[in-house]
C-alpha cells in the first residue's frame, strides 16, 4: 500500500471513531429530565449531526428543536426541528437569523423544562447575537483571523461583544434547566473557550480582553472598546456540563489506526498550539533524526494550529503545515507527513488538510514553484492541488480539532 493510501485509510479511521452519534447517546442514556417539556440547540460544525442524534433519542420528548450549523453541513430533516445554515468562520445574516431562532425558542421553556444544549467548534461564529453591528463584528472576526490570534484569544474578545457568548445563552434560558453535551474542538477542554462558552461561567477576564486587542492593534469603536470592560457572568446555577469528546480522543483514534498498519505511534502532543508552518518544520525535523530505523514509525500531533496572513492566496492551516514539512522531507526514503482537521474543512476550501512526502518538493519545483514563496502567498491550496496533496473528505459531521501525522515506512 502507498503511503497516500495509509493516510487516507488512517484519516477515514480517525475520524469514523469521534463521530458525535454515540458519545451523544452516551450522554443522554439514562437522563431523568422529569416531566417537562425537552427543547433542543445544537450549534457547531457538528449541530447536524449531533441534533440527529439526540433527535432520535428523544423521539417523542422532544417538544421542539433548532439546528445552527455551517454551510453544505445540514444532511436532511429532523423531526421538530428547525435547521439553519450560517457563516464561519465569519458570521452572516443567517447566524444572527438563526441564533434568534434558538433565542425564541428557549423562551418558551418554563422552571420544569430542560433545554438539551449540544455544543461544537465553530459554534462561535454561527451562533450570535451582537451587541455591536454586524459589520464591525465581521470585521473584529476578521482582524483576529488575520493577526494570527489563537482560538483562547478571540474567543475572549468574542464572548465580550455577544448577547449569548460567555454564559448570556445560560441567562437566556432561565428558569429552564441547561443540560450541555460538549464536543471540544480546543486543546485542554476550556469549557467556557468551545464556542465562546454560551452556557458555561467566563474564566476569562477584562483585563485580559483588552490585553489581547492591545497587543493585536485591533481597530474598534468606541461601543466595542467599552463592551471590552464589560465582566461576563461568572456563576450559572441552571447549567449542568458533559464533555463527550476532544482532540486526545482523535489522537488515539489515530495512532490505533496507524498500529493496525503495523507503525509503532508516538503521540508527541494533544495541545499543538504553534504557527502552522513551524509545526510541518517540527514535523520534518524529527523524520530527519529517525530515517536510519529499521522498523515504521508514526509521530503524531493533535491540537490546533494558526496561520499569519502574509499573501492572498487560497489555503487552511493544515494545509500550510504539510507544505511546510515538504522542505525538510525532501528526498527522505518512504516518508510523509499529513495534517487534516476533523470537521473536514481547513480554511476557505474545500479540502480538509493537506499531505507531502519525499517527492513532493521537486514536483513543484519542477513546476516553477518555490515552497517559501507559496507559504509568503499563503497559497498552499493550488500548490497541493498540482502533487495529489489535497486531502478532501467533505463534511464529516464532528469537530474535535485537527491531528498531523509523520509516517516513516520501512
Amino acid at each position: 500500500m502507498r503511503l497516500r493510501e495509509e493516510a487516507d485509510q488512517i484519516i477515514r479511521k480517525s475520524i469514523q471513531a469521534v463521530l458525535p452519534d454515540e458519545a451523544v447517546a452516551k450522554a443522554l442514556k439514562g437522563k431523568n429530565f422529569s416531566q417537562g417539556k425537552i427543547y433542543m440547540v445544537a450549534v457547531g460544525k457538528a449541530g447536524w449531526q449531533m441534533g440527529k442524534a439526540a433527535a432520535d433519542i428523544l423521539q417523542d420528548r422532544l417538544e421542539a428543536g433548532v439546528v445552527v450549523t455551517k454551510y453544505d453541513h445540514v444532511k436532511g430533516e429532523i423531526p421538530k426541528t428547525q435547521c439553519f445554515e450560517a457563516g464561519h468562520p465569519v458570521p452572516d445574516e443567517n447566524s444572527y437569523l438563526a441564533t434568534q431562532a434558538a433565542l425564541d425558542l428557549v423562551a418558551r421553556a418554563g422552571s420544569e423544562d430542560v433545554v438539551v444544549f449540544l455544543i461544537s467548534g465553530g459554534g462561535s461564529a454561527l451562533f450570535e447575537k451582537p451587541l455591536v453591528s454586524g459589520e464591525e463584528l465581521k470585521d473584529i472576526t476578521t482582524q483576529l483571523l488575520a493577526c494570527g490570534a489563537d482560538i483562547v484569544e478571540m474567543n475572549t474578545i468574542r464572548k465580550r461583544l455577544s448577547a449569548v457568548k460567555g454564559g448570556r445563552f445560560a441567562l437566556a434560558c432561565e428558569p429552564a434547566r441547561v443540560f450541555s453535551i460538549v464536543l471540544s474542538d480546543i486543546w485542554g477542554d476550556p469549557l467556557d473557550m468551545i464556542a465562546s462558552g454560551p452556557a458555561y461561567p467566563d474564566s476569562s477576564t477584562c483585563e485580559e480582553a483588552l490585553s489581547i486587542a492591545e497587543k493585536y492593534k485591533l481597530k474598534l469603536s468606541d461601543e466595542a472598546w467599552k463592551l471590552l470592560g464589560k465582566e461576563t457572568p461568572e456563576e450559572l446555577y441552571n447549567v449542568e456540563t458533559q464533555i463527550t469528546g476532544s482532540v486526545s480522543d482523535l489522537c488515539r483514534a489515530a495512532a490505533a489506526a496507524c498500529e493496525e498498519l503495523g507503525y509503532e505511534p508516538h503521540v508527541l502532543t494533544d495541545q499543538l498550539n504553534c504557527e502552522a508552518r513551524e509545526a510541518g518544520r517540527f514535523l520534518a525535523a524529527i523524520a530527519r533524526t529517525h530515517q536510519n530505523t529499521d522498523k515504521s514509525l508514526a509521530f503524531l500531533a493533535g491540537g490546533e494550529t494558526i496561520v499569519h496572513l502574509t499573501g492572498k492566496g487560497k489555503g487552511g492551516r493544515n494545509q500550510e503545515l504539510a507544505l511546510a514539512a515538504a522542505e525538510g522531507i525532501a528526498g527522505l526514503r518512504d516518508t510523509a507527513v499529513f495534517s487534516v482537521g476533523s470537521d473536514g474543512t481547513d480554511g476557505p476550501t474545500d479540502a480538509a488538510g493537506g499531505y507531502s512526502d519525499d517527492t513532493t518538493r521537486d514536483k513543484l519545483l519542477a513546476e516553477g514553484l518555490s515552497i517559501y514563496d507559496v507559504l509568503q502567498d499563503n497559497d498552499a491550496y493550488h500548490a497541493l492541488s498540482k502533487t495529489d496533496g489535497l486531502i478532501v473528505t467533505g463534511a464529516t459531521g464532528t469537530n474535535v480539532n485537527d491531528v498531523a501525522v509523520l509516517l516513516i515506512k520501512r
